[in-house]
């Protein structure tokens, strides 16, 4: 009996959310009219992002944080190799002394509406934390676009001004990206192993290079949760 009442529950639960979002949608030009770049698909998904994740803290999904402070790395982050989105390679030293949250990020996902929260937050915390994009093609092929169509949709559509860093694997692999690589990897880190389970999981590292948090996807980056996190 408990488990039918769960399965109708959850049944309610998604035609409610089916009914949220085709009331989103009906507002999608409206909503996004100035975002010209912005296919339809995108559209959508930035229309129906408020009530995505509403749902998302109903149900719990995609909800997992994990916190670990004071562990010395074995390997420093700061001399890890890494390329911005224009190719060019930049120094991750210059990054020292203060807190950095690492976004792995995607133009078509139903999460990419959590761009404008980012660059909210590195306008208001820069001078203590910066925020680094790696877009990714890893989940559902949501981010098939060249670099420079990545930017340019940043750009334009939610004014992300954060560095951003080449495309490539986050996810575990003989390609993954060597920053995600040591974020997943605990004889880098010293004690996570959490990779990426969709678009924008965050990790938060401190002002001394020590990897402190994971947020799973749908942990906003304006909630309590990292802004606690930020402000330690």
């Amino acid at each position: 009996m408990q488990s039918k009442n769960k399965k109708n529950w959850v049944k309610w639960m998604a035609v409610l959310l089916l009914l949220v979002l085709l009331s989103c949608s009906l507002n999608i030009f409206k909503t996004t009219k100035n975002s010209n770049s912005m296919t339809t698909r995108q559209k959508i998904l930035k229309a129906a992002y408020p009530a995505m994740m509403w749902f998302t803290k109903v149900t719990g999904v995609n909800s997992k944080s994990i916190t670990n402070k004071g562990v010395t790395s074995p390997e420093s982050f700061y001399n890890l190799p890494a390329t911005l989105i224009d190719d060019s390679a930049i120094n991750l030293n210059q990054y020292k002394g203060k807190k950095i949250l690492l976004v792995n990020t995607a133009s078509d996902c139903g999460y990419t509406g959590q761009y404008e929260q980012l660059e909210k937050l590195y306008q208001q915390h820069r001078e203590k934390l910066v925020i680094l994009g790696f877009p990714a093609n890893d989940f559902k092929g949501q981010e098939k676009g060249t670099d420079l169509a990545i930017a340019s949709f940043c750009k334009l559509n939610y004014g992300v001004s954060f560095p951003l860093f080449k495309k490539s694997k986050v996810i575990i692999g003989t390609d993954q990206n060597e920053i995600f690589k040591w974020l997943t990897q605990k004889n880098k880190n010293g004690w996570n192993e959490q990779a990426p389970t969709w678009n924008f999981c965050k990790y938060l590292i401190d002002e001394q290079g020590r990897l402190t948090h994971f947020f799973a996807s749908s942990v906003e980056p304006s909630s309590q949760e990292v802004l606690a996190a930020i402000n330690q």
